[in-house]
């Protein structure tokens, strides 16, 4: 996968397919899910799929969804979470986007399912006895054709320079710094990530041989989830670079000219 031409272009499918997905594109998918678990094996969550997707539809409908509407698809993959600290959700934001990624390669659509802190009740009704607390879903299936005519909303991106820093916060980055640093495209295109009502939280503080993450307190709250899929397609685009580094988490929190911060970790260049 190009990941700079697929974060230019990444759009959520909201209209699948009524059509299951192929047995053989499943496989392919719960091969991807098997391989997340492996990887998380003895932490507090677990990826599961959801193939009959119009049982979880019904019981959805009026209570989750995208921008209050609800995503018909013909599965589901949800991320269980045994606990809600920020660590659970920084790894949500960050597998459930590999999960997308991947996911794209096989031509199967994705879209982003918030559940608006269904209760433990309605949620073991909904996904079984043994379900985790889940604060979204992935719908998934092939993607209907898009009317060529229909031009789909833009949704306005920061600037490189919004988001980057020198030494602190305090002190933002201007693109011939991050150019000279090596980082100019990589900043420019991890703009296109999503996050959640597109707030675009995170800051890349460029220190002399790591970058920090932080994220902006925005409406009250650290989205810590937006950080984790930042931090996904960091690690991505660096690879792109040669740079096949992973973030480590070092978390604390800063104030900065009366905004809020979570500093969330480091990545060693």
């Amino acid at each position: 996968m190009n990941m700079t031409s697929f974060l230019k272009s990444r759009k959520s499918t909201r209209e699948f397919k009524k059509k299951s997905v192929t047995e053989k594109d499943l496989a392919n998918v719960k091969a991807v899910i098997d391989e997340i678990n492996d990887e998380v094996k003895g932490s507090n969550m677990e990826v599961k799929l959801y193939e009959f997707g119009k049982r979880i539809f019904d019981s959805l409908k009026g209570v989750g969804g995208y921008s209050g509407v609800m995503i018909e698809s013909p599965h589901y993959i949800a991320l269980d979470m045994k606990s809600h600290g920020p660590e659970e959700k920084l790894n949500s934001g960050y597998y459930m986007e590999r999960i997308v990624t991947r996911l794209n390669d096989m031509g199967i659509g994705t879209c982003w399912v918030g559940l608006n802190n269904l209760d433990m009740e309605r949620m073991k009704a909904i996904f079984g006895e043994n379900t985790g607390d889940n604060d979204y879903l992935l719908a998934i299936g092939y993607p209907k054709p898009k009317n060529p005519f229909v031009h789909e909303q833009f949704s306005e991106r920061l600037g490189v320079e919004e988001i980057a820093f020198r030494e602190s916060l305090a002190k933002p980055a201007d693109v011939d710094f991050l150019e000279e640093r090596g980082l100019g495209d990589l900043l420019f295109y991890i703009r296109f990530a999503p996050s959640s009502k597109n707030l675009q939280p995170w800051r890349f503080i460029i220190h002399d041989s790591y970058v920090e993450l932080a994220i902006e307190e925005m409406n009250g709250e650290f989205c810590y989830t937006d950080a984790g899929i930042a931090m996904y397609y960091f690690e991505e685009l660096a690879k792109t670079q040669g740079i096949k580094h992973k973030w480590d988490l070092d978390m604390r929190p800063q104030q900065v000219k009366g905004k809020k911060y979570m500093f969330i970790g480091k990545y060693e260049l």
